[in-house]
């Protein structure tokens, strides 16, 4: 799918009944061999951040978060703060991104979570139904805009996404993110969800409060994702009113001069 160049009424009035909308492939042939090395790069220790956070799967199954690279492996699950990256940066800031934030959210955009998702083969565990909202976030406003992009291609045997289209319609379900096993049957009638698969390089566009799921991956090649929460600069943190890195707007971040991410900035995960 060629992907768009603008983003309009259309495409607004689709997102809205939906709760999703693919964007199309963002990311041609060499900005998707970039990343995709990049992001190895950083899981094999060629390039460290010091205050990344990184959530590694050990071989019996386990999640363990880190501060900064730890261990030389491709298991990594999670990582977080890739908008100190240039690379990563660069692509936050896509014209097409700018585009739909500014229309959801205004001139000045701030980055809530910029985060790598990684399903190893043999490694991942399904993510239950959730909405990407909820009070335990610690933040003073629930962003409703997010942006996935897959780095490989997204299948039902890799652990594709499943959304139920329109349920962001019902707003926040519940005070946590996930969705109680005894409220599927009210929330997700039969024959409500969808499998979303994705090529690689292509983007969607997702609203915060879809609900949505992924399985295991069962086959024997990577699935690797890019996720990117776009929020009002003005919203802060409830325990000590800090603020997100800019990324749109005055004093956005630049991936020319961007060096690291204050510790400051990483002391308290949120989200």
């Amino acid at each position: 799918m060629q992907a768009l160049t603008a983003f309009d009424d259309e495409h607004h009035e689709q997102f809205m009944d939906q709760g999703y909308l693919r964007l199309g492939k963002v990311l041609g042939p060499p900005d998707l061999l970039a990343l995709q090395q990049r992001i190895d790069d950083i899981m094999l220790g060629k390039i460290k951040y010091e205050n990344m956070r990184l959530q590694l799967v050990e071989e019996d199954g386990q999640q363990r978060r880190t501060m900064g690279h730890e261990v030389e492996t491709l298991a990594y699950r999670r990582i977080d703060d890739l908008e100190q990256d240039p690379l990563f940066l660069t692509y936050i800031q896509h014209p097409l991104f700018q585009q739909i934030a500014h229309r959801y959210i205004g001139e000045q955009v701030s980055v809530f979570r910029s985060m790598f998702m990684n399903k190893p083969p043999g490694l991942a565990r399904p993510l239950p139904w959730h909405q990407d909202v909820g009070a335990g976030w610690g933040i003073d406003s629930n962003p409703t805009t997010t942006v996935w992009s897959a780095l490989d291609d997204a299948t039902v045997t890799s652990g594709c996404m499943q959304v139920a289209p329109g349920s962001q319609q019902h707003g926040i379900i519940n005070e946590r993110h996930f969705l109680p096993p005894e409220a599927e049957a009210q929330y997700l009638p039969e024959g409500s969800v969808i499998e979303l698969e994705a090529e690689a390089g292509e983007a969607i566009l997702l609203h915060n409060f879809l609900l949505h799921r992924s399985g295991t991956n069962t086959s024997a090649a990577a699935r690797r994702a890019f996720s990117v929460t776009y929020m009002d600069a003005e919203t802060r943190t409830l325990d000590t009113s800090q603020t997100f890195s800019v990324v749109f707007g005055e004093n956005a971040l630049d991936p020319e001069s961007v060096d690291g991410k204050p510790a400051e900035l990483v002391q308290k995960f949120y989200g």
